[in-house]
């Protein structure tokens, strides 16, 4: 599913587009080559993108029958999806903690039961404890499964998370270590060590609002 969205006028929406469109020097982790931006995009009505729509902006088209086996539809809406030589990112992006606390799944029966089992098989896989993944931090939760899912269908998948700083009108974190303890707290609620078999492919970036009111040199909207 592509999703056309407004040009953010605030929070988590506004700055990421402004990332992407005048400054992606901001979200690129230091791990990684170079990221090639492919959502959300000035030109592509800034179109964020979901089940098998995110794998085929993506060049995945061909795992789009495993993960509708894997996840029921209306699967996660990514904040922004990017590709570098040998390898692609999944982006979520925050600018207020609240917006972190996400609440549980509103998934209907059929649906609950298979994100149930998607759980059961990323945690089997990592060595985690069961848990009700879908109880708490489940948005973040299912980010991890969705990064767990390409990466055991052989790609070299990376999950990038940012909390922005210093969104005053969303009274948003002015220090990286709110974000930092944030998901910490998050990963101790679903069972899981500071060090776990997906830590090598999550990457944290913390941008600074600050850096984003103007475009940088040679950088429109449009």
């Amino acid at each position: 599913m592509r999703i056309a969205q407004p040009e953010g006028t605030r929070g988590s929406l506004k700055w990421m587009q402004r990332a992407v469109a005048w400054r992606p020097d901001l979200l690129q982790p230091a791990a990684l080559p170079t990221l090639d931006w492919v959502s959300p995009l000035p030109l592509d009505d800034f179109a964020e993108y979901r089940d098998a729509a995110f794998l085929s902006r993506l060049g995945l088209a061909r795992l789009s029958p495993a993960l509708a086996e894997f996840w029921p539809r209306r699967g996660p809406q990514w904040d922004g999806l990017a590709r570098f030589e040998g390898g692609v990112v999944l982006a979520e992006a925050k600018a207020h903690l609240a917006e972190f606390d996400s609440p549980a799944s509103a998934a209907g029966p059929a649906s609950a039961e298979r994100i149930a089992e998607a759980f059961a098989r990323v945690q089997a896989d990592m060595g985690v404890a069961p848990a009700q993944w879908d109880r708490v931090y489940y948005q973040y939760a299912n980010r991890l499964a969705h990064l767990w899912f390409l990466r055991t269908h052989g790609v070299e998948a990376h999950l990038l998370l940012i909390g922005f700083l210093g969104d005053e009108e969303r009274r948003g974190p002015k220090d990286a270590g709110d974000w930092e303890t944030a998901y910490r707290q998050a990963d101790l609620a679903l069972g899981l060590p500071r060090d776990h078999a997906l830590s090598p492919f999550i990457h944290h970036l913390c941008p600074t609002v600050d850096a984003l009111t103007t475009p940088a040199s040679g950088k429109t909207t449009g």
